[in-house]
């Protein structure tokens, strides 16, 4: 049978009903749709159809985001959820009118490598961090920043997954110097450009998650690939950027790196680490937004820990919302077995119910600037 086009037909009845069984996040009994407001999904589909897992994931289990790429590469198949501007703004709008509250609609749009909206879909062309840290001129990089966030408005994204503030202090390293990913080996020129294109990104009316705490540029593998160890290479100047950053008030998202440091924490990798991200982070550097995680589907994490295990100690950390971006491997239950596993280890007393309110409400108050 043939697929029912979600916006044709269900849209209209998302006007006039109210949806049995949807939940609403803003029921402090809702202990399920708290946790689902931590989650961040990933999705395959150029538009909505009724019967896809992501449509009942935000419409029913109320998640906090959703995160767009251009490239599907457990499928090695090219337009997942991008074809062209009217297509993504459709999508996006789609997307946004299923949740009862204001949907995280995210995207990895740093310029350069890493452009979801690529020229060969019809977008402009774009420059890397790395160029912009070179040419080094704020006001350039800050009039890039506004052109890249106005597009994103446009399109119906709130939330860009940028700039990158590692410091490239390892050329080689695969994922982020050889990309061309980091604005410079100075931290104070990384602090600039990237209070530039953060700047840009508010004028616009789209946050920007500043990533990888608390520095990815020195290793040298790949964590999407496996464990990147920089306890012989990670150095205090990395977090400089951050620090700055902080100071001027400017962060609205940290993402955390899966990177292992010993000196850090001998045990877990940044992501799983209260040290890392309660001890250093908020306690010494005084953060108090939200922090989400990198993919918890890279190999970095699903190598060495299981689901269930890995979701209690980010928590536990200090993590606020979890990106499953089903970009490594494609799970669409992946909401749903989160969200039962969290639950149970809250009922069970494994996770504090506490870190959920917590982590709640950080989210609300950073949606209530988008809504």
């Amino acid at each position: 049978m043939k697929k029912r086009h979600f916006p044709l037909i269900f849209s209209v009845f998302l006007l006039f009903h109210a949806l049995p069984g949807q939940v609403d996040p803003t029921n402090e009994t809702d202990l399920e749709g708290k946790i689902a407001q931590m989650l961040i999904v990933g999705f395959r589909g150029l538009e909505l159809h009724e019967d896809m897992a992501i449509v009942h994931d935000i419409r029913e289990r109320g998640i906090g985001g959703v995160i767009l790429f251009d490239y599907d590469v457990p499928s090695g198949k090219s337009k997942r959820n991008i074809r062209s501007a009217g297509q993504v703004r459709a999508l996006n709008k789609d997307l946004q009118a299923l949740s009862e509250d204001r949907l995280f609609i995210s995207i990895d749009q740093e310029g350069g490598r890493v452009s979801r909206l690529k020229e060969q879909y019809g977008f402009p062309s774009t420059v890397s961090h790395q160029a912009l840290g070179t040419y080094n001129d704020a006001d350039s990089s800050r009039a890039f920043a506004a052109a890249t966030a106005a597009l994103l408005a446009r399109l119906g994204f709130n939330l860009n997954f940028s700039p990158v503030v590692d410091v490239n202090s390892n050329p080689a390293n695969p994922v982020i110097g050889k990309l061309e990913r980091s604005f410079s080996q100075d931290p104070d020129r990384v602090s600039r450009h990237a209070e530039a294109f953060v700047s840009a990104h508010h004028e616009k009316g789209v946050m920007a998650a500043v990533k990888h705490f608390p520095g990815h540029g020195s290793a040298w593998n790949d964590s999407h690939l496996g464990m990147a160890d920089v306890t012989e290479t990670w150095n205090r100047s990395e977090l400089a950027p951050y620090r700055y950053l902080i100071g001027k008030g400017l962060i609205d998202v940290i993402m955390t790196a899966h990177i292992f440091n010993e000196n850090l924490d001998p045990d877990h990798p940044a992501t799983l680490s209260r040290d890392v991200i309660e001890g250093l982070l908020r306690e010494k550097l005084g953060y108090r937004g939200v922090v989400v995680s990198d993919d918890m589907q890279m190999k970095a994490i699903t190598e060495y820990y299981g689901l269930k295990q890995a979701l209690k100690l980010s928590i536990n950390a200090g993590v606020d919302m979890l990106i499953f971006a089903n970009n490594s491997v494609y799970e669409e239950d992946i909401a749903e077995r989160a969200i039962a596993l969290i639950r149970t280890m809250v009922e069970d007393g494994e996770i504090p119910r506490e870190r959920i309110e917590e982590s709640y409400r950080r989210i609300k108050k950073l949606k209530s600037v988008t809504a």
